[in-house]
């Protein structure tokens, strides 16, 4: 079975940045197969788009809230998936998950990626 890992989150000050990583393993796995997606998470609120990644032409979408101040990307030579955050506000503090999607069109929803990470911590103190 495939499995999807994060890694990269922690504790920041508000301004600061973070790499987080995506790695992934299993039979005929490959990130350049999948759309890619990054959604967030807090207690209480529904699992929430952050940005995805095309798998044919590598164009990138983002949620208005991150616009500007994350990138996401993909090293099909090392196949792992990245997003970059800068600029770090509090309400940035999250459970970070990556997830791929099998589907035809690159998805805001949730429901339509298929493989997820267990997710890695953001915390962003003011």
């Amino acid at each position: 079975q495939v499995q999807l890992v994060e890694s990269g989150g922690g504790l920041v000050q508000a301004g600061g940045s973070l790499r987080l990583s995506c790695a992934a393993s299993g039979r005929s796995f490959s990130f350049s197969s999948y759309h890619i997606g990054w959604f967030r998470q807090t207690p209480g609120k529904e699992r929430e788009f952050v940005a995805a990644f095309r798998r044919s032409t590598g164009d990138t979408y983002y949620a208005d809230s991150v616009k500007g101040r994350f990138t996401i990307s993909r090293d099909n030579a090392k196949d792992t998936v990245y997003v970059q955050i800068n600029s770090l506000k509090p309400e940035d503090t999250a459970v970070y998950y990556c997830a791929a999607s099998a589907k035809s069109l690159v998805s805001r929803n949730p429901n339509g990626y298929v493989y997820w990470g267990r997710g890695t911590q953001v915390t962003v103190s003011s």
